[in-house]
């Protein structure tokens, strides 16, 4: 069965997990993170894409990315690995791919899901610099990020958004829309309500849901 191609949206939000090869350290320590970060700035910037969202993991790394136009998502992350792959490959001296075939992307729906999307990737690993959490938690703001629109409905100063995403993250994601998150993104489905997945399948011209296993049932009179 040929494999359906990728859900992207210009204009939605993009729940991106990139993972290394053979479970290979993507990342030794700060230099590789800041060398990641910045042939992100500028893939992203090249691509006509926003970053909203970054977690730098050992072996993985996750996203929350808005393309503006078709196609930027696959070309922004082709040229993020180009980028990052040459310079780590020099830097460590060795040579082959880094990341473990296709990224792996799910269509977020706007509104509360992309919220926790949010906050899922901004608390996906605790070691200081590794995720954008400190952009919205008073750390300073970081250029290379772009905050959606919920993050602005938070409060109406930057001390009052700030205060807001705190409690947010200290109350953290309900296990159940972690779970849906990360299950979508890694099957490359839409994250969202029913009738947010129906109308972009419809619009796509492609499943946006995977569909129910076995047969379907047969109605008896």
């Amino acid at each position: 069965m040929a494999r359906l191609a990728r859900l992207e949206v210009p204009g939605l939000a993009h729940l991106v997990i990139l993972r290394s090869n053979g479970g290979q350290v993507a990342f030794v320590d700060r230099q590789d993170r800041q060398t990641f970060l910045a042939a992100l700035a500028e893939a992203a910037s090249t691509s006509a894409v926003q970053v909203h969202a970054y977690a730098l993991l050992a072996t993985e790394v996750q996203l929350l990315l808005t393309p503006a136009e078709p196609g930027a998502l696959g070309r922004m992350v082709q040229g993020l690995g180009r980028r990052y792959v040459s310079a780590y490959n020099r830097r460590h001296g060795r040579a082959g791919t880094l990341w473990d075939g296709r990224f792996r992307a799910a269509v977020v729906e706007p509104g509360p899901l992309r919220l926790a999307a949010l906050q899922l990737v901004d608390t996906a690993c605790s070691e200081a610099g590794s995720t954008s959490i400190g952009h919205r938690t008073g750390a300073g703001p970081d250029p290379l990020l772009v905050d959606p629109p919920e993050v602005w409905q938070l409060g109406n100063t930057p001390f009052e958004r700030e205060a807001t995403y705190r409690a947010r993250l200290a109350e953290g994601v309900p296990h159940a829309s972690a779970e849906r998150l990360r299950h979508a993104a890694l099957g490359g489905w839409v994250a969202g309500t029913e009738a947010f997945a129906a109308q972009l399948g419809a619009t796509l011209g492609r499943p946006a849901r995977p569909r129910p296993r076995g047969r379907p049932r047969i109605s008896h009179p």
